[in-house]
């Protein structure tokens, strides 16, 4: 009836590495995943681009351009960031893709600080803009590979057209440009706030899935195993009274069987339900799957914890399920108190498991104490 114990050092322990988590996702996941990256580097694009064009047009003016580097200007600032955002979000790789363009923008950056002759306003508040999206999105490193090519590309750049660097700034260039030093910052941190909250709520939900069971709500099997090795180890170091429950509903393959598992689940929906309604807020419910439960009572003899179950046997003589009024609920319950025999948490759910047996050997429907 009770299966081999899941719970392992080992497993619990396993550390698993960036390369396999991202191995184990589905292509769909990837997928998606890049989708979102290339969502968030979209706003600070959109508004960095569309700022820095005001700067940089202002030191371009002393340097005459052509009328072409006028035309990238334009499509760089406000074309540039729809035709990433597009090709990322068509791409098969969009994370790939949305790194391509980063390095892009780090080559036009060089490109424009160039021709700028360096201008120390417009080239400081550049250089921030693009070190700030190559940090956020890549760290250390995709920030090192794009300081590299934006150095190269403004020093390519100033040895084809002959500009000399002047590294001076006019007051028209300050006004133009405090604006972007003030507010991208704010608008890159905004960003990344949001970000930050959904992956917390993100973390949240998988913390849940990975400790809940999906049906009833209490702890899966193997979280509650970890609960239970907490708690003797407590117990244990601080000499108090502890209590664990396993119950069984009796004859849950015959309802199953004759009403089919859709009753079958509102049966275990229902156990559930009055477990919790019966037990103190503190008692640790676990669902082993099937038809097992499991109860963690801290701080309890068994006295108190029979008591417990009466109230819950009683609470189960008049519940009728709405789908099957004919049913009658019953449970078998093994209780196992702390005791100093036990060497090991194990040694203690085993002696609730063999009380289960003794309950069911009695005739089912009560509730039987680990000799």
């Amino acid at each position: 009836m009770f299966p081999k114990i899941m719970n392992d050092e080992n497993f619990y322990n396993k550390d698993v590495t960036r390369e396999e988590w991202e191995h184990s996702l589905s292509q769909d996941d990837y997928h998606r995943s890049g989708i979102r990256f290339a969502r968030r580097v979209r706003l600070p694009r959109l508004f960095g681009l569309a700022a820095m064009f005001f700067p940089i047009a202002g030191a371009l003016v002393a340097q005459t351009p052509s009328g072409g580097w006028w035309l990238l200007l334009v499509g760089w600032a406000f074309v540039w960031p729809h035709l990433a955002w597009q090709l990322a979000n068509r791409s098969a790789d969009p994370r790939s893709c949305e790194i391509l363009s980063l390095k892009a923008d780090a080559i036009v950056a060089g490109i424009w600080i160039g021709l700028m002759g360096v201008d120390v306003l417009p080239t400081a508040a550049l250089v921030m803009m693009i070190a700030m999206n190559l940090t956020g999105a890549g760290g250390i490193k995709l920030l090192s590979a794009g300081a590299v090519i934006t150095a190269i590309a403004a020093l390519v750049t100033l040895q084809l057209t002959g500009i000399a660097p002047v590294f001076t700034f006019t007051p028209l260039e300050l006004w133009l440009t405090l604006p972007v030093i003030v507010l991208y910052p704010v608008v890159f941190a905004w960003v990344s706030y949001q970000t930050a909250i959904r992956l917390a709520e993100h973390k949240r939900r998988l913390e849940l899935m990975s400790t809940r069971d999906g049906m009833t709500g209490v702890f899966n099997r193997r979280h509650w195993e970890i609960l239970l090795r907490n708690e003797y180890e407590k117990c244990r170091r601080g000499h108090c009274e502890a209590a664990i429950l396993i119950i069984d509903i009796d004859h849950f393959k015959t309802i199953n069987d004759t009403w089919g598992h859709d009753v079958g689940d509102e049966a275990i929906i229902a156990v559930t339900r009055q477990l919790q309604l019966t037990l103190r807020a503190g008692d640790l419910i676990g669902r082993f799957g099937g038809d097992e439960f499991a109860v963690i009572m801290s701080g309890t003899p068994a006295e108190n914890a029979i008591s417990a179950m009466s109230r819950v046997h009683e609470r189960l003589a008049t519940l009728t399920l709405p789908c099957a009024p004919q049913v009658r609920l019953r449970i078998s319950v093994g209780v196992a108190p702390l005791t100093p025999e036990f060497g090991h948490y194990r040694e203690w759910l085993k002696a609730a498991d063999v009380a289960l047996y003794k309950a069911k050997n009695a005739g089912r429907n009560r509730t039987e104490v680990a000799a």
